[in-house]
C-alpha cells in the first residue's frame, strides 16, 4: 500500500504543476486580452472563455495537492483540543465523508462529461469550444482527490499503528 500512497502523491503533484501552468496562461492570456482590446481596438472572442475554463479546471486539478499539502480551509479548534483518540476519529470521520461525497461529486461530473462528449454538445458562444474539454477537469481532478482521500486515510491509519 506504501507503493500506492508514492505513487498517488506523485501524480496528486503532477497535477499541482498543471494547476498552476493553467493559471498562469489565464494571466497570460488576460493579459494578450487587454493589450488586443485596449491597444489594438480588437475584439476578443476566445480569451474569456479560456481564462474561466482554465481558473475553474486549475482549481479541481489542484485539489488533490492541496490535501496532500493538508491545504484545505478545516476548523481545527476541536481536534486541537480533543485527545489523540477523539483526534483519530475526527479524522477519519471526515476523510472518509470527504471521501464519500467527492466519490459522488467525481461519479456525477463523470456523467455530465460523458453526455457533453458523446451528444457533441458546444459553448453556446462565437468560440464554439467542444463543452466535453472544459468538464473534464472535474471528474479527473476530482477522482484524482477520491485517490489522494484513500491515500490519506491509510497514512492516518499507518501513523495509529
Amino acid at each position: 500500500m506504501s507503493h500506492y500512497v508514492r505513487i498517488v502523491s506523485a501524480a496528486s503533484r503532477l497535477a499541482g504543476l498543471l494547476a498552476v501552468l493553467l493559471l498562469a496562461s489565464s494571466v497570460v492570456v488576460i493579459c494578450q486580452m487587454v493589450f488586443v482590446r485596449s491597444v489594438l481596438g480588437w475584439s476578443t472572442i476566445w480569451q474569456t472563455e479560456y481564462a474561466i475554463y482554465s481558473v475553474v479546471a486549475s482549481t479541481f486539478i489542484g485539489s488533490a495537492y492541496v490535501l496532500t499539502l493538508k491545504g484545505h480551509v478545516n476548523v481545527d479548534l476541536a481536534p486541537l483540543a480533543a485527545g489523540p483518540r477523539m483526534r483519530f476519529a475526527l479524522e477519519a470521520t471526515t476523510g472518509a465523508l470527504s471521501l464519500v461525497f467527492c466519490i459522488l461529486l467525481a461519479y456525477s461530473g463523470w456523467t455530465h462529461f460523458h453526455e457533453a462528449w458523446s451528444s457533441g454538445w458546444k459553448t453556446a458562444t462565437v468560440w464554439r469550444l467542444p463543452l466535453w474539454i472544459p468538464l473534464l477537469p472535474l471528474p479527473f481532478g476530482i477522482g484524482l482527490l477520491c485517490l489522494q482521500y484513500v491515500a490519506e486515510l491509510w497514512k492516518l491509519l499507518e501513523a495509529r499503528r
